[in-house]
């Protein structure tokens, strides 16, 4: 980036979209074992609050557009407790070490 250009002014991360299939199945996992609030549901959509940043689950609109999302990192005070609670609240068939990476602090999903 150029230092002499500003930029348009980005100071943090906003939104992050991510598709999903089975939207019903998606707000169960993200609210009730990640424990993020639901602020709303409109048109095939959900959108959760994560500390300020808006989550966005949606079904791909055109197919062109449905591929696999990013990795999405959450920070957590305590990792092995944050996974231990994973565990006592995901459905049986839910739960994987895959969720845990090993950086301090951070569950990926």
């Amino acid at each position: 980036m150029n230092t002499t250009t500003p930029g348009i002014g980005i100071s943090r991360l906003g939104q992050v979209s991510i598709n999903v299939h089975d939207l019903d199945r998606a707000i169960q996992f993200y609210r009730d074992t990640l424990g993020l609030p639901l602020l709303f549901t409109a048109g095939g959509m959900a959108f959760f609050d994560c500390a300020g940043v808006r989550l966005m689950l949606a079904r791909p609109e055109k197919p062109e557009f449905d591929h696999p999302s990013s990795i999405l990192y959450f920070a957590v005070p305590h990792i092995d407790a944050a996974y231990r609670q994973m565990l006592a609240t995901a459905q049986p068939s839910r739960p994987s070490r895959t969720w845990l990476q090993k950086c301090p602090h951070t569950i990926c999903g």
